[in-house]
């Protein structure tokens, strides 16, 4: 019998901005204890006590890389197949990578790559909302190509795990959500506000670098911030003599002041903090430093974190770069970051609790096209996935001579969202939330853990 969980207060217009600011402390509407409420209202589902502190890196490679130029070359085809690159070995004999990822290679060993992942569909907006949240999502050329359908994955896991330490958020991504193609899915839907991501919106690599949500106000010192916490105080004391689920809210209220005036996720988020050979490891540009902030975060109780990338949509048509261009200028950052953060986490002492996931929301065409790039193709492609308790330096599936289609052992959008919610200690195919309609949907209907990355685990 299938247990099902409970949602979170449906208030999905209610932002990231409003609940970390200071100015989210007022009389009307849902204020950030009521969130933090609703957080823990929403983790009755069955959550496996032992997968306790374990987390979720998900570098989000929007546009969707193509398998030839990273995790699956084809070096004896001819060129329209091959592409512009030839395929270097890896840490793991046998398996070749792209010869644009020469640090990954060397941490193959740390790794698992599926190579037969498949949806069957060329559209982004379809294909972005399957990857990320497990389920097909709208067309792009339909009125409703925005409305997302089901919860991200980091949305599902905020509110049935909440963080792993309490203050921090469940669910953050850096450096922002914007860019990619129809890069629209990785919120909460009818799971409501609560369960958003907190986005960073600054680049971690730059100067200017702020949490601007994590400061007070320049108009509002902490001891105005103390003066209103207690006007609301006297206010909410009359209201909760009228509303009895109120008398729960002290607690939160407490938390919500401590994550205002407190230097617990202030300080998780200071880049800066970390030593100038470490940022070097990452490389100095975007992706690399918000991988190292990813890396902070999880270390410090953050549950699931996305590092949105910069578009991988390489026609070499419509103002797009062709496939080689777009190759050289990604994936050297992409490349670097990827082996530091492996390298990182195993050093730390972190990479049986952390899960890394790499993927896009399909792959590219097999032949090259006129332009010298790759067209949309979801009939076959490759997700990297390292880390947790996954055996390590193996590959599952695979595709045909060209990479076209699926010849071996197929996997699907919603057997990636299995993997890791199994790693998260989730029972996804029985834990439900009422969509906005009030009807149970679960978070996994068809889809299964991977056999070969959690046997019995």
């Amino acid at each position: 019998m299938r247990v099902t969980g409970h949602s979170a207060n449906d208030c999905e217009g209610w932002t990231r901005r409003n609940f970390v600011q200071a100015g989210v402390l007022g009389l009307g509407g849902l204020t950030l204890p009521q969130f933090l409420a609703s957080q823990s209202q929403a983790a009755g589902a069955r959550v496996d006590p032992k997968r306790a502190g374990t987390s979720v890196i998900l570098l989000w490679m929007s546009g969707g890389p193509g398998s030839q130029e990273t995790w699956d070359p084809r070096p004896n085809a001819v060129s329209q197949f091959r592409g512009p690159f030839g395929a270097i070995s890896t840490k793991v004999p046998g398996v070749l990578f792209s010869e644009t990822l020469p640090q990954s290679a060397q941490v193959m060993d740390q790794l698992a790559i599926l190579r037969s992942v498949r949806h069957g569909s060329g559209d982004h907006t379809k294909g972005n909302h399957w990857m990320l949240t497990g389920f097909e999502g709208p067309d792009f050329n339909k009125p409703d190509n925005q409305i997302q359908r089901r919860p991200s994955l980091g949305s599902a896991v905020s509110a049935l795990r909440g963080p792993n330490v309490a203050g921090m958020p469940a669910y953050a991504a850096a450096p922002h959500l914007r860019g990619g193609t129809d890069n629209l899915f990785h919120y909460a839907a009818y799971l409501g506000g609560g369960a958003n991501p907190f986005v960073v919106n600054s680049n971690p690599n730059s100067a200017e670098y702020r949490v601007r949500d994590l400061s007070l106000a320049s108009s509002l010192t902490y001891e105005r911030l103390r003066d209103r916490r207690q006007l609301l105080s006297t206010f909410d004391s009359l209201r909760r003599e009228l509303d009895p689920p109120m008398q729960n809210l002290d607690a939160n209220y407490q938390t919500a002041f401590d994550l205002l005036t407190g230097s617990q996720v202030r300080d998780a988020f200071d880049i800066n903090a970390e030593p100038a050979s470490v940022r070097d490891a990452y490389g100095r540009h975007e992706f690399g430093q918000s991988t190292l902030l990813a890396r902070r975060l999880v270390e410090r109780g953050v549950t699931f974190v996305t590092v949105n990338t910069q578009p991988w949509d390489h026609h070499g048509t419509a103002n797009r770069y062709a496939t080689a261009e777009g190759a050289n200028l990604l994936l050297p950052p992409f490349d670097r970051a990827l082996a530091a953060l492996i390298g990182d986490l195993v050093d730390r002492g972190l990479y049986e609790k952390t899960l890394v996931v790499a993927m896009g929301e399909f792959g590219r065409t097999p032949r090259m096209n006129e332009a010298a790039g790759r067209d949309h193709w979801g009939h076959a492609f490759s997700v990297l996935m390292g880390g947790g308790r996954l055996p390590r330096g193996i590959v599952v599936g695979a595709s045909d001579e060209h990479g076209a289609y699926v010849v071996d052992r197929p996997l699907t959008p919603e057997d990636v969202a299995a993997t890791v919610y199994h790693h998260l200690g989730i029972d996804d195919q029985h834990t439900s939330f009422p969509d906005r309609t009030g009807r149970p949907l679960y978070l996994v209907e068809t889809g299964e853990p991977i056999r070969e990355l959690v046997g019995d685990t």
